[in-house]
């Protein structure tokens, strides 16, 4: 039997095919993800796998396979799926915490119930695991986040968040690659790039990674 609940399949226009996984998102459900993405690919008609957070896309040629067959032959093939745990990196993030780094930490102290220094603490506790890259080039979404730093986001979302900012949204964490618009709460900024064009790896963060949060200095 499956360890994890059957996808929910949905045509994304006339080629492409959506396999969503109930929330809340896991490493476990990830990771099967990962290893379905792996496997299409050598299936006839399947173009590409674009793993998202829950959810996995495939783009197939229609003239080669019917969305009705490619539909069952995910849903075979699932409950056999072995987890497949990529082979990630540890990668340490310094961050400066609060002040001008991290204009937020008040408010997920006092979201949370727990003094700034706490929640410094528990976020740089643990590993982070890299679900996925989204939303902007180089934005890791980690799953690992400590369930008592879960904090909305913001009401009013900033129109411009510096690069490197470290946040809090909901129940995951990240980093911002750019200046972008955005909701997260800002508890700190690494000095690190995440993202340079140039380079022959541009993002720093790959789906694996497994990543630590070393405090660089803190103010309250």
């Amino acid at each position: 039997m499956s360890a994890t609940p059957l996808p929910r399949l949905h045509p994304l226009g006339d080629a492409a095919l959506v396999c969503d996984l109930p929330a809340p998102a896991t490493l476990a459900q990830q990771q099967r993800i990962w290893a379905l993405a792996a496997e299409v690919l050598d299936w006839p008609g399947v173009g590409e796998a674009l793993p998202g957070m829950n959810n996995l896309t495939l783009t197939f040629d229609p003239t080669a396979v019917a969305f009705e067959e490619l539909a069952a032959r995910v849903l075979q093939a699932w409950p056999g799926l072995a987890a497949h745990a990529a082979e990630g990196r540890r990668i340490e993030i310094p961050v400066a915490y609060g002040g001008e780094h991290g204009p937020d930490l008040a408010d997920v102290a006092a979201h949370t119930g727990l003094s700034a220094a706490e929640v410094v603490r528990r976020h740089s506790g643990g590993d982070y695991v890299v679900y996925l890259l989204g939303f902007l080039p180089g934005f890791a979404f980690m799953g690992g986040l400590p369930p008592e730093l879960a904090t909305p986001r913001r009401a009013e979302p900033r129109t411009a968040v510096p690069a490197r900012s470290v946040g809090i949204g909901g129940e995951q964490t990240g980093i911002y690659p750019l200046v972008s618009p955005g909701g997260w709460q800002l508890i700190g900024r690494t000095p690190l790039e995440l993202f340079d064009p140039s380079a022959e790896s541009p993002t720093l963060l790959r789906p694996g990674d497994r990543v630590r949060f070393v405090v660089e200095s803190l103010q309250t």
